[in-house]
């Protein structure tokens, strides 16, 4: 697969969205009918850096000239559109992108998009709704600051306004002055992976869109299901939405839901300005309790099979807002085994987890097209789960894809913020979250993202912390969010540490993440070998192709391996930051390379090695073992550390070595007893 595939399907998204947004915005078309529901503002965006341009909200919203500002769309960063404008052409060439000019970020940057919407008919309501806003924004329509960043900050939080009576008939601009993440924030982070964008990634990352409804608005639609475990013969539903009444009177409607050939109706009461959570279940709508339901597996012990949720809200018999929502019927559960080890199953039936750590691109440009072509080579790979460290994701799509491809999906918070040298604030051990405010910012986020994923089957859990545990305070709030707004598990943290609020995690992340041969993983008892649940592990350096390696060193500085190499490892300051421990591997298992090809080729088979033997172990140990994540699965830019195919999608040795080792039937050599075993996981 190559990236010219990926360049012809990004042209082809960019057109079917503009064609989506000229179905709500009359600047595509002379139509006049009236809009309903979501007009997503991805095109036409422009942006420009505030000390170049007027600084007051009421002229760049209003007739400040914009020809000279840069194109862009949403979502993005500012360092992804700066790129896409064609400023920084070789970015990743060597150790380019640390010579570009910071400063330029410790201003603020202004977004700014025109749009015309056609006449709102009587009794509709435009709101705008922001996913994801990195870091801090001033939010301007028509000249009117509708919010400030003094309560719009915060990666993780979503944001809605109701602009109804801002709105103009003939055009209207929308201009948001954002500002990046500063020391001590809990933004976007990619810990010691790669290094830092020079943004800090700030932008408008996730999509920002227009909703046409009526008095009442539904939001974080989503379907439980509690599946019989026993004889998956049955199932029942709960569905739950939220819905916002947006006037001051007294709101009476009624809910009407279509799944398959159930249909259903409830009524709702609101109060003038309420939002109320609404659960249907089996008791009101005894449909919505199924037998023989299509089950919801990951790739590997069955279809993932989806059903479609159609839900509106009428009042007066008038439509005011509708929805469809994508679901599995499935129920996840996590279990401790005799020896303390966390496991997880699906249906009721226990799961090996064999998964890969995921990051987004660097400058979060990650496309649908990219995405599919991931989550495909994790499904082709015979990898049954994703870990995110962070929730990732600059739109729906990658949850979207595991859905679709039966992928299950760990996510959670990550370490950047669980360290001093990262988070930019001092740390204890419970990380760099410890005032009352951060908590509070803290629970609201997670209380977004969990609201925003959980209609997703795919999600299987939620990591509330990732090297350490969160305060006990905090944990406490984490625990009370998750028992009233979802039913999956959640673990404290993903290292082996003792809550005092939840126990034992039940999981390690000891390492290694350094090279080591495949007896390791047999033969150690104690760290990373193939026993408990190891959250984050892997043989360490995966040399890319050629071609890819030409893409990130100089012609000059190709050969011998040097510190341009180790430029492109990681940031870690300890370990991990060049290829010395690899190259003596290569060295002494195929002799020293007398250039870059035979280095090269030498590499290959010392990588597919390691890691055939890694994720082998894991499947002879299965009676010791609950599951595995090579870390990590991709890179978030070009890399020669933690990857199993390279930043530009090309697959490394080791992802062919993932696939044959996690084939489902096959004979595997046991290095440690030297005994041949047979592994059978056909259903």
């Amino acid at each position: 697969m190559k990236m010219t595939l990926v360049s012809v399907l990004n042209s082809v998204s960019g057109y079917l969205a503009t064609v989506l947004i000229c179905i709500g915005l009359t600047s595509c078309s002379d139509s006049k009918s009236t809009p309903t529901g979501k007009i997503l503002l991805h095109d036409n965006w422009r942006i420009q850096q505030s000390i170049k341009i007027a600084k007051k909200g009421e002229e760049v919203s209003s007739t400040l000239e914009v020809s000279s500002w840069y194109e862009a769309t949403v979502p993005s960063t500012v360092m992804g559109t700066l790129t896409k404008n064609g400023l920084y052409k070789n970015i990743f060439l060597g150790d380019a992108i640390k010579n570009v000019d910071k400063t330029q970020f410790d201003s603020s940057w202004w977004y700014r998009n025109e749009f015309t919407l056609s006449s709102l008919a009587k009794g509709q309501r435009a709101i705008l709704h922001f996913d994801g806003v990195s870091y801090y924004a001033n939010i301007w329509l028509n000249g009117k600051l509708i919010a400030s960043k003094d309560s719009i900050f915060g990666s993780f939080r979503q944001f809605s306004f109701d602009i109804t009576s801002l709105i103009n008939k003939e055009k209207n601009i929308l201009a948001v002055e954002v500002f990046r993440q500063r020391p001590g924030d809990f933004g976007i982070g990619f810990v010691d992976w790669n290094p830092r964008p020079p943004d800090e990634s700030m932008g408008l990352w996730r999509e920002v869109y227009i909703n046409i409804v009526g008095t009442v608005e539904l939001q974080h639609t989503s379907v439980e299901s509690k599946v019989n475990t026993e004889t998956l013969r049955e199932a029942s539903l709960t569905v739950r939405t939220e819905v916002v009444n947006y006037t001051n009177e007294i709101v009476n409607g009624m809910l009407k839901g279509s799944i398959d050939s159930i249909q259903f109706e409830h009524a709702v009461h609101l109060l003038p300005h309420e939002t109320k959570e609404v659960f249907i279940t089996e008791k009101q709508v005894p449909a919505l309790h199924i037998k023989n339901p299509r089950l919801w597996w990951c790739s590997g012990l069955g279809n993932p099979d989806l059903y479609k949720l159609k839900l509106s809200f009428e009042e007066n018999n008038t439509l005011s807002d509708s929805t469809t929502t994508t679901f599995g019927i499935r129920e996840v559960s996590d279990f401790v085994t005799d020896e303390g080890y966390r496991g997880f199953t699906l249906n009721g039936k226990k799961v090996l987890i064999k998964g890969g750590g995921w990051t987004d691109d660097i400058f979060l440009r990650d496309t649908k097209e990219s995405n599919e072509i991931q989550v495909q080579y994790v499904k082709h790979m015979n990898l049954n789960t994703i870990r995110l460290e962070s929730v990732w994701g600059n739109n729906q799509s990658l949850y979207d894809l595991c859905d679709k491809y039966g992928i299950m999906i760990m996510t959670g918070w990550t370490c950047q913020w669980e360290w001093e040298n990262y988070v930019g604030k001092p740390c204890d051990d419970f990380g760099g979250i410890q005032t009352e405010a951060e908590m509070n910012l803290m629970v609201e986020s997670l209380d977004n993202q969990v609201k925003w994923l959980r209609a997703h089957p795919s999600v299987i859990s939620w990591f509330v912390g990732s090297d350490k545990l969160p305060k006990p305070e905090l944990e406490t709030r984490y625990k009370n969010l998750l028992s009233g707004i979802d039913n999956r598990p959640y673990v404290a943290a993903a290292a082996n540490i003792k809550s005092t609020v939840s126990g034992t995690t039940g999981v390690k992340m000891n390492g290694p993440y350094e090279y080591e041969g495949p007896n390791y993983w047999y033969i150690d008892k104690e760290h990373g070998g193939a026993f408990g649940f190891n959250t984050e592990t892997g043989p360490g350096p995966q040399i890319p192709a050629k071609e890819t390696i030409l893409k990130m060193i100089p012609q000059d500085k190709l050969w011998p391996i040097n510190n341009m190499y180790s430029y492109h490892c990681t940031t870690a300051e300890e370990a991990f930051n060049k290829l010395d421990v690899f190259n003596e591997a290569v060295d002494s298992r195929f002799g020293k390379s007398n250039n870059l090809d035979e280095y090269i080729l030498k590499s290959n088979a010392v990588q597919y090695e390691a890691m055939r033997g890694m994720f082998e172990a894991f499947h002879v140990n299965q009676s010791k073992t609950t599951g595995v994540v090579q870390w990590m699965l991709n890179s978030a830019w070009p890399s020669f550390y933690w990857h199993l195919y390279d930043y530009y999608l090309l697959p490394t040795s080791a992802y062919y070595a993932v696939k044959k080792a996690n084939e489902p039937l096959q004979l595997m050599y046991n290095y440690g007893d030297h005994g041949v075993y047979i592994v059978n996981e056909l259903n």
